[in-house]
This record gives structure tokens, sequence and C-alpha cells, in this order.
């Protein structure tokens, strides 16, 4: 009876065409479109709280990561150097449509963030059926360490990178040059950082999924190791300014992740081979 009923699996398999994997792939996407949709209306809606708390909340002087800051300085006997005492550039809006085209820009980046659980799990739903049960098991528990990876990214661009960033950029003397910033190009910058940094937070899930493929391992890893400092280093200053300081913390956590990845590729073919 097992054997029958994995021939009608494979039959079941075999039936289902390019056409078929097509229709699937568009009712994922479009249900993925649809969180992101409904979580961007109401961010949308909230606007006063996304705006005033949430994203001018790294320009102000008393905002928890510049307090932080202040306290580790004083901490460790440097005084006030560390501190924030003022934010001199200031943001402006210089055409009709800017605010408006900000605020849905802005509402759709929160809405994918806020719906990225629900976004990963229609993923997860359209590659599941060509996993084997035993794989299925395996990964399970994948959705949420994805979501808290991401998640815990976005925290770390947000109460980290982003207001150094801000600080350095927007603080960034030449001759006597006045930094009035547009608003959208402030919105980007928390925008881009915050969401690149969730993304890049996915190093171990990426690892996992390619282990399983068995397109990379853990001797691999190991081999290039230094390349990936290398990479690690570029990505870290793709999405910082160009100080030594913001790259730094970009990086410690990202090689941490690194390292993270080659005991889980470790664990999979170590995993393979008791299967084997």
């Amino acid at each position: 009876m097992a054997l029958d009923q994995s021939d009608g699996n494979e039959t079941h398999d075999k039936e289902m065409g390019f056409l078929d994997h097509l229709e699937e792939l568009r009712k994922r996407i479009f249900f993925g479109a649809a969180f992101i949709l409904m979580g961007g209306i109401v961010l949308f809606l909230s606007k006063d709280w996304l705006f005033d708390v949430v994203l001018f909340g790294p320009r102000r002087v008393d905002f928890v990561t510049f307090r932080a800051f202040c306290q580790l300085s004083q901490w460790v006997g440097a005084g006030d150097s560390l501190c924030v005492t003022s934010i001199n550039y200031e943001l402006i809006n210089t055409t009709m449509l800017g605010n408006f085209t900000t605020h849905i820009l802005v509402s759709a980046i929160a809405g994918f963030i806020v719906a990225f659980p629900a976004v990963f799990w229609q993923a997860w739903l359209f590659v599941r059926p060509a996993l084997k049960e035993k794989e299925r098991k395996s990964a399970r528990g994948i959705g949420a360490s994805s979501s808290f990876l991401f998640f815990l990214g976005v925290l770390f661009g947000y109460y980290v990178i982003a207001p150094l960033s801000l600080q350095f950029l927007g603080n960034y003397e030449l001759s006597d040059v006045q930094s009035r910033i547009s608003v959208m190009s402030y919105m980007k910058t928390v925008a881009s950082i915050t969401l690149a940094s969730g993304l890049i937070f996915q190093l171990p899930v990426v690892v996992y999924f390619l282990s399983k493929a068995g397109l990379v391992t853990p001797e691999l890893l190991r081999k290039y190791r230094r390349h990936s400092l290398v990479a690690i280093l570029i990505v870290s200053a793709l999405i910082t300014p160009p100080d030594v300081t913001s790259q730094v913390l970009v990086s410690l956590p990202v090689l941490a992740l690194y390292e993270v990845s080659i005991i889980i590729s470790k664990r999979v073919h170590r995993k393979k081979k008791d299967a084997q």
C-alpha cells in the first residue's frame, strides 16, 4: 500500500505541468501582495504615528540610541564626546506632490516589513509541495526563524545604523553650505537602511536552503570565509555612510550570522549523511 501511495504522489507531481505551477505562483504572489497592501493601508491611515514617532524619531536628540551612546561615553570616561546635543539639518519639500508621494512610498515599504511573515509563508506554500515529507519535517519552524531574524535586522537597522547614518550625513559640512535635505531623500535613507538590514539578517535561512539543495557545504563556507569578509565589508559600505564606526557596527552581526550559517550547514549535511 505504501508503494502504491508513493506511485500516486509521483504521478500527481508529473501531471502538474508548467501552467499549474504558473497558476500556483500567481496565486501566492496575489496573496502576498494583498497582505502588503493591507499592511500599507493600515500604516497609511496611521500617518501621525508612522512619521512623528517612528520615522522622525532618529532625528530627535532624545532618541533612545543617542541617549544610550551618551551614557556609554560618560561610562567609559569620554565625557560628552558621543552625546548628540543638536540636529543641524532640516527637512524640506520642494515639489507639490512630494509629501504625498513620500507618504505612499513609506507606507508601501512599511507594509512589506509588517507583512513579512505572511509574505514568507506564501513563498513557503509555493515551495513546500516540491519537498519530500522528511524535508518538510526538518524545515519546521523555518517561518518563525526567518521572521525573527528579519525583525531583528530591522530593529538593528532602525536603532543602530539609521541614527548614526543620519547624524553623519546630515551634519557633514562642506564649506558654508547649509544642509537642507528633502523629505523624500530622508525617508529613502531610513527605509533602505532598515529594509536592507532585515534582508541581510536572512543569511542563515538562505544558507539552510542552499545546503538542503547541496549547493553549499560547511567546507565551502569555511574555505571562502576571507572572501565573505570582504563581501560583507562592501555591503556594509553600501548601506552605511563612509565612516568606520557604522561599517564595523554592521559587519559584526553579519559576521556572527555567517558563523551561525556554517553551523547550520554542518548540521544539514550531517543529517543527510545519517539518512544515507
